[in-house]
């Protein structure tokens, strides 16, 4: 049998094998966004909790109602699920007097995917169910080859992939953008983009090129608290506006940088942290882990080195032990 110093010794001479043979991989940078990304521009101050956004999702995704009250009377999610790809959520403090205000204010926040330019739900799926669009960016999801693992769930910094466990098929229910809007739909045919934005009555979801909606939205924080302006509706460049007052915005595009940036970017007058949304750092969690997992398993040379010190181990192990016909095993 191996001694302890014997053991340690071959372990210490593996762990040198490892370090040897495994040169660090190069820290990847953040994927880029899509040249012709397109996305969605959220504007809290302009939301006013309809849930218009969150009916015509429904209706377009074919998703089923969700009671969330004793009186089954109508859908009322409370957050994303199986159910349900998009949800507004309300922020109240105080006597909740004054709209988009942090202190005795409400404000509502959109809830959905953000589409990553740089999505850890993609980078951890085994299986490639969740792709990114080259061309338009948009995050989708194929049911036909997902396998249940829910790594996408664990992975999205913005808990927003949801797993079906009340279904004997479940699937991973996430907002696509509407991709599969296409002529010959009932409702939404006629312009074929988000169906949330199609439905906005006061334009606070607002769809098109991410670079167009980030102008706009840096043209909105240039504008002061008040200002009267021109607020499109539905979807950029289209053409219905209507005019209305600048809110009282904080200088910031929740969006515009979270790990890597989204081509959902979103404005508030309050604090995005109390609306709900993550603080996150600028590089994208994807990037680290795959710099992680290239270093250790870069052409399978850790797993080659450590089974063969395994082996090593074993064998040494066995040596002195009978064999089957119960003679000790010979030195090589």
């Amino acid at each position: 049998m191996t001694s302890r110093r014997d053991f340690l010794k071959s372990a210490l001479s593996g762990g040198a094998l490892l370090a040897a043979g495994t040169a660090p991989a190069e820290a990847r940078d953040n994927l880029p966004q899509p040249p012709d990304a397109i996305g969605l521009l959220y504007d809290s101050t302009l939301c006013i909790g309809c849930k218009a956004c969150v009916s015509a999702c429904k209706d377009s995704n074919q998703l089923p109602m969700e009671f969330s009250t004793e009186e089954h009377l109508w859908d009322t999610p409370l957050d994303l699920s199986g159910k349900t790809k998009n949800v507004i959520k309300m922020y109240k403090d105080g006597s909740g007097e004054n709209k988009d205000q942090e202190k005795d204010g409400f404000a509502f926040m959109k809830v959905s995917c953000l589409h990553c330019n740089d999505p850890s739900c993609v980078s951890a799926c085994p299986v490639s169910a969740m792709t990114k669009d080259p061309k338009t960016g948009v995050v989708g999801y194929d049911e036909s080859i997902c396998i249940g693992c829910r790594y996408c769930v664990a992975a999205c910094p913005f808990g927003v992939p949801r797993f079906q466990y009340d279904t004997p098929f479940p699937k991973i229910v996430k907002c696509e953008l509407c991709r599969h809007l296409k002529p010959g739909h009932e409702k939404y045919d006629t312009y074929q983009f988000s169906a949330c934005a199609q439905v906005c009555p006061t334009g606070a979801t607002l769809f098109g090129p991410v670079k167009a909606l980030k102008a706009e939205a840096e043209r909105r924080l240039a504008l002061k608290a008040g200002e009267a302006t021109t607020f499109p509706r539905g979807k950029l460049g289209g053409p219905d506006s209507y005019p209305g007052k600048a809110g009282a915005y904080l200088p910031r595009i929740y969006g515009d940088r979270e790990v890597g940036g989204t081509q959902v970017l979103k404005l508030s007058a309050v604090p995005m942290e109390k609306l709900g949304m993550p603080k996150l750092p600028e590089r994208s969690y994807a990037s680290v882990s795959e710099t992680m997992q290239h270093t250790l398993y870069g052409g399978l040379i850790a797993p080659i080195v450590v089974l063969g010190g395994l082996v090593a181990v074993a064998r040494r192990n066995m040596k002195g032990e009978p064999d089957a016909s119960g003679k000790p095993e010979q030195e090589d």
